[in-house]
């Protein structure tokens, strides 16, 4: 290729004469390895042609290499003069790439006259000094976590370029010696000592220089840096341990801070968490800040705070939620007392009693007994009391000594005293219980002293005795008098009267009463002079506190209350109609009494029934025995008369010895008689009849039970229950021999109705239900229990009992089997198979008797045999048995 390259050169010129060319190529030249950019590798320049045409800019230039590469370019130095030198592209490396490059340099000018030349560049070694490898030739960082133990980091590499093979050992150092690191000749990296992070060591920089034989060196940069883990607990920045604070705090009030930190977080944002492990009601702990802020009341005056105000708490500060590292610290808060609670009593009203002969100086209320402050400490719960006051109080009560709360009799309570009596007797007394620590918390306090009359005077009447006079005609509830007893104590109080003894009849125990209110006295009942003429009364009186006594005379005046009283009240004469004129009729006469009149005072008079005026009395005044006589005959005759029996109603009245004026004014009683009087027709024979007056005895009987007769109704109840007892024994002895010798028998063990041997009569009658079906019997059985045998139907499980003549028993069974036998013969129910006409489950009886052979009625009225009868009469369903093998 160089040789036609040059032929076509050579044409050109001999074409043209001296033509265009380049000057000192081709040529060959050497270039050092590892040259930097711009060295200059070969200088030429260009001869121009005869024509002198410029070179077109951009020209000359490489337009091929061999081997191919952009380490060249060529450089324009002035007018025609170029150099060709490295681009810094590519390196070159005498030991690892290409050391002869063939560069073709091409120049052409304006008219298109060209010239190819070649440059032979020569790549020269040179003693390169050693070289890291990687990212350590630029410094590499390495990690070290802290605690780790003292031993191997790392292994520094770097190579020789110059070795190839890489045989020729290398040499390495730290140029500034360390305490903790050390580098072997090797180039093994290794750490002396355990590092700390927290101490203060947390990077180190390291240069690491490497040699080769020929003393070329390289260096590089090692940054080291202490990885921080978690190693160190959170240790408490907050100095504080006790803290005191006052009570009664509002919820939520911060009350300390607690802080922290991590030494394992220094130079980063600290992340901690608090936490309360002491259970406690009253405080809570921010998570994230460690402000413990009060989450309950906090009263030092109740509860537990008042026996311990100190609250001990355990703080845990970690460094994570969970796991990690931790710190606790115990803190202690003390409650302290503050004034909070005003001074209290029990009450704060007080009503007092007190004697109106109390002394002067008597204590009459010590207020330190009902008042109190619940605050715990001093000066806090203490208290006094201010001087008292109020209306009627002065001169009266005061506080000794002052201030203790003490109230004392000063004064005079007089009960009759007028200025106690204007102050009612009643005194009110403020007075104050206050703190002695501000804010001086204060409350009233009202007392009340009532004065307590006492009996100082007796009770008296206003009279030493009585004397009333009532009118024996006054009725019942009549005023008779009133007596009146006095208390000179006040207040007034009210008296209760009442009689003690006196006032007693025959016929009433309580003549009188007295108004327990008034001391009003009055009768309960009418009153007889002639009877009691006097009654003295024993009265007595009492207010609560006294008690005394008064004698009452009461004198029942005398009146005119009593009827005269004759005797007979009543008669039936008989006259003859032929009676002369005045005579006494069958000699009647009336004997007249009147227990409050004299015996002359009588007046007698017939009312009602004396017609035509046939009969009087002689004397018909001033005598207690008057005599009927006859005043004027009979005419029946003349047709004057027409009745023949009279009915008198005689009138005696005890005013005869009263004037006509006296009559008008004075109680004039009238007794009455009631005679009857039959005229005898003549020629009758008077017989005369005397009838015995009638006498009326009315008896009044009370039961008066004496208490000294109180064994009468103990002898009469005793004997009763003992009489009660011994009849209950009798009727039980009675109902155990009863069932003893008659025990009652049900129906199914009564007596058989045929007696044995004998047939039954045919007069009985079986009321019994039977059922007719046509049932196949295909097998036989023997009852376990009667061994009785049965047929049974196979299939519906139907059964009978077999003919009985059949299967009489061998021999004779027990009691209980004949027993059983007998009640089967005589249709009642006996075993297990029981006859029932209800359900079905058995035979009913009149089955069980026509199965036992009795006769019983065919339609025809005749006695039927086993042998006529239907072979089905009645089944009952059992179930199926079994048939036997």
């Amino acid at each position: 290729m160089q040789d036609a390259v040059t032929l076509l050169v050579f044409l050109g010129a001999v074409a043209v004469g001296e033509a265009l060319h380049l000057v000192h190529l081709p040529a060959t030249s050497n270039v050092a390895e590892n040259s930097p950019p711009g060295t200059t590798v070969h200088a030429f320049s260009v001869n121009l042609s005869a024509s002198l045409s410029p070179v077109i800019p951009g020209f000359p230039q490489i337009i091929n290499s061999s081997p191919l590469t952009e380490a060249f370019r060529v450089n324009w130095l002035s007018g025609t003069d170029f150099q060709v030198v490295t681009t810094g592209k590519e390196r070159l490396d005498f030991e690892t790439g290409p050391n002869i490059f063939d560069l073709q340099i091409y120049v052409r000018d304006d008219v298109g006259v060209t010239d190819l030349q070649v440059l032979t560049v020569q790549v020269t070694d040179v003693n390169e000094p050693p070289q890291f490898q990687g990212n350590l030739a630029k410094g590499q960082d390495l990690y070290i976590v802290e605690g780790a133990s003292p031993g191997f980091i790392d292994q520094v590499e770097a190579f020789d370029p110059e070795d190839t093979s890489r045989n020729i050992p290398l040499s390495y150092f730290l140029t500034s010696p360390s305490k903790s690191f050390g580098l072997s000749a090797n180039g093994t990296l290794f750490s002396t000592t355990e590092f700390d992070f927290e101490a203060g060591h947390s990077s180190y920089h390291l240069v690491v220089e490497v040699r080769d034989s020929q003393g070329l060196r390289a260096s590089t940069v090692l940054r080291v840096t202490i990885v921080n883990i978690n190693d160190e607990p959170p240790r408490f920045t907050s100095p504080t341990r006790v803290y005191v604070i006052p009570e009664e705090l509002g919820l939520g009030t911060i009350v300390a801070n607690i802080t922290a930190e991590d030494p394992d977080d220094k130079g980063f944002t600290n992340f901690l968490f608090y936490s309360l492990t002491t259970v406690n009601r009253y405080f809570m702990i921010d998570q994230l800040t460690g402000t413990i802020q009060v989450a309950h009341r906090l009263d030092r005056d109740a509860g537990e705070l008042r026996q311990n105000p100190a609250i001990s708490l355990e703080v845990l500060v970690k460094d994570r939620p969970s796991g990690g590292q931790e710190c606790r610290m115990q803190i202690t808060f003390v409650v302290e007392d503050i004034n909070d609670t005003p001074a209290a009593c029990t009450k704060f009203t007080f009503s007092v009693m007190v004697s109106e002969r109390a002394a002067r100086g008597t204590l009459l209320l010590d207020l330190n007994k009902f008042c109190f402050d619940v605050d715990s400490e001093a000066p806090n719960n203490q208290f006094n009391f201010t001087a008292p006051s109020g209306m009627g109080s002065s001169g009266r009560f005061s506080q000794d000594p002052a201030g203790s709360g003490k109230i004392v009799l000063v004064g005079d309570l007089d009960y009759e005293n007028p200025s106690n009596l204007a102050a009612g007797n009643q005194y009110s007394v403020i007075t104050q219980v206050q703190d002695v620590a501000p804010p001086y918390y204060k409350n009233n306090i009202y007392i009340y002293i009532l004065t307590s009359p006492e009996n100082e005077f007796p009770l008296v009447f206003d009279r030493l005795s009585y004397v009333f006079n009532v009118s024996e005609l006054r009725p019942a509830r009549t005023r008779v008098g009133q007596v009146q007893a006095t208390d000179g104590d006040l207040p007034s109080r009210s008296v209760v009267y009442s009689i003690s003894s006196g006032g007693a009849s025959r016929q009433y125990p309580n003549v009188f009463w007295i108004n327990p209110q008034t001391g009003e006295l009055q009768l309960v009942t009418k009153v007889d002079h002639e009877t009691i003429p006097i009654y003295i009364l024993r009265i007595q009186a009492t207010n609560g506190e006294d008690t005394s006594s008064v004698t009452v005379t009461v004198n029942i005046l005398e009146e005119n209350d009593e009827k005269p009283i004759c005797t007979p009240n009543s008669y039936f004469l008989a006259v003859p109609v032929d009676l002369k004129v005045g005579t006494n009729i069958q000699n009647f006469k009336l004997m007249c009494t009147d227990l409050d009149s004299s015996p002359w005072s009588f007046r007698y008079s017939i009312g009602a029934g004396n017609i035509n005026s046939h009969f009087t009395f002689s004397p018909n005044a001033g005598s207690n025995v008057t005599r009927l006589l006859l005043a004027t005959r009979f005419d029946y005759a003349g047709g004057l008369d027409k009745i023949w029996d009279y009915k008198l109603l005689v009138y005696i009245t005890d005013d005869n010895l009263l004037s006509g004026r006296r009559t008008a004014e004075a109680l004039v009683e009238t007794g009455t008689v009631t005679l009857s009087i039959s005229v005898v027709p003549h020629p009758t024979t008077t017989v005369t009849t005397t009838l015995k007056p009638r006498v009326i005895y009315q008896i009044l009987r009370k039961n008066v039970y004496s208490p000294s007769a109180w064994y009468v109704p103990f002898v009469i109840t005793l004997g009763s229950i003992l009489f009660l007892g011994l009849l209950v024994s009798l009727i039980v002895l009675l109902a155990k021999a009863i069932y003893r010798h008659c025990p009652c028998k049900t129906g199914k063990h009564q007596e058989p109705l045929v007696k044995k041997g004998e047939m039954k009569t045919p007069e009985r009658k079986v009321v019994a239900e039977t059922i007719q079906m046509n049932t196949v019997f295909d097998g036989e059985a023997i009852d376990p229990v009667t061994g009785a045998i049965y047929e049974f139907n196979s299939k519906t499980g139907a059964r009978r009992w077999k003919d009985p003549l059949t299967q009489l028993p061998k021999r004779k069974e027990s009691r209980r089997l004949g027993a059983a036998w007998s009640g089967a013969t005589s249709g009642k129910e006996t075993g297990p198979l029981r006859g029932t006409n209800k359900k079905g489950d058995g035979l009913s009886g009149q089955a069980q008797a026509e199965e036992a052979g009795l006769g019983s009625r065919d339609q025809d009225g005749k006695l039927s045999t086993p042998k006529n009868r239907n072979p089905a009469p009645m089944s009952r369903a059992f179930p199926k048995p079994h048939p036997e093998k």
